[in-house]
């Protein structure tokens, strides 16, 4: 090999192998090209030392990049050469859907920014139609995972943010059932933080979406859909909807009933019961609800335990105990992780502490400074 220099037809292809400016690879030729026209070029190890030693002088490095750039660049150059990267990605999709786990939101976050930063550079590649409609369909959901935690978090202009690029991956891929998942999640956003009416406009097109299917996410954007509009005051609606969707949850299985982002078991189901049931005024369907949510409730879900006890203090106020509503919800907000204070829960937190007057209203202001 070292017998041969690179001609100019190959320079291209040989910065895409080793990461470097094609000016640097002429300037290496050149300098080998020099150094065979002296007399005496020595052995041929000293000539493969030269030929090293010339290209990283020219290049200005300490080394040259090692054999995965190398691989990474000849497999750029074959056709199907992104197999790898869309097989990862899918799975990586499956690994980051399975929920929290027991994580912090910002451990999951992290876990996903090296899949996030490969997603981008294997989007900007040419695809065929059917292989870019699939990796638009894994990029609507790993997009939709992000925006789920921070969601959490309490980041509510960047779940939008995340929400909106999830909806437009959902759409380019053709699939009405991620669409409207990702609609019924958006609507998670303004219907927790405050703006119930917002979260009824998003949930109402995740209806549409998901049309007559019997889906987790025809179940989820129904059941969403009746939390905002008992949030929003219309409580005869909300009671409709609460029927709709414990009609979908009950014969959901296989996928669409799994413990996952992406499914609607009935766990998750009572969470969101408890929610509505509890802004209803409902408070023995509540608490009924909140007891099965937590008898499924397998891991240790932190955040679903603290949503839960946050209803239950809901609860107490409406039955006229608001001391034992601040003292529970102040008690489950000081227990939590640090992490885990910030976000969802607080705003919870917070919206009990509006309907709460002298003492009570105190007591809980004080656990969440």
């Amino acid at each position: 090999m070292e017998k041969q220099l690179p001609v100019p037809d190959w320079h291209e292809t040989i910065t895409d192998a080793f990461k470097l400016p094609v000016e640097e690879i002429r300037r290496a030729v050149t300098a080998s090209r020099q150094h065979r026209r002296q007399p005496d070029k020595g052995t041929d190890v000293d000539r493969r030392k030269f030929l090293g030693t010339a290209a990283v002088a020219a290049a200005g490095i300490v080394t040259l990049p090692g054999i995965a750039q190398a691989r990474e660049g000849i497999d750029r150059a074959l056709s199907g050469s992104d197999a790898g990267d869309l097989a990862y990605l899918e799975s990586a999709f499956e690994r980051h859907r399975g929920g929290y786990r027991g994580r912090s939101p910002d451990a999951v976050l992290g876990e996903m920014h090296e899949d996030l930063d490969l997603l981008k550079h294997v989007l900007n590649r040419p695809h065929p139609a059917g292989t870019r409609a699939e990796l638009a369909r894994t990029t609507a959901g790993i997009t939709g995972l992000v925006a789920i935690v921070q969601h959490d978090r309490g980041d509510q202009r960047d779940a939008h943010r995340w929400f909106a690029t999830a909806e437009k991956a959902a759409r380019e891929s053709g699939d009405t059932r991620m669409t409207a998942w990702v609609l019924a999640r958006h609507a998670m956003v303004p219907l927790n933080y405050g703006a119930p009416q917002a979260a009824a406009k998003l949930a109402q097109r995740a209806r549409v979406e998901a049309g007559g299917s019997l889906s987790a996410a025809a179940a989820l954007s129904t059941v969403v859909l009746a939390r905002a509009l008992a949030a929003a005051g219309d409580h005869e609606g909300a009671a409709r909807a609460v029927r709709d969707a414990r009609n979908l949850a009950e014969r959901l299985d296989g996928p669409e009933s799994a413990d996952t982002w992406f499914g609607y078991p009935l766990q998750k189901h009572h969470v969101h019961l408890s929610q509505a049931y509890t802004l209803l005024g409902d408070t023995e369907a509540a608490y009924a609800a909140q007891e099965n949510a937590l008898d499924l409730t397998r891991s240790p879900s932190v955040m679903v335990r603290a949503l839960l006890a946050m209803d239950t203090a809901a609860c107490l106020r409406v039955g006229g105990d608001p001391t034992a509503a601040a003292d529970m919800a102040a008690g489950v907000f000081e227990r939590l992780p640090t992490s885990y204070r910030e976000g969802l829960v607080r705003s919870r937190a917070e919206g009990l502490r509006r309907t709460l007057t002298g003492r009570p209203h105190d007591r809980l202001g004080e656990a969440l400074t």
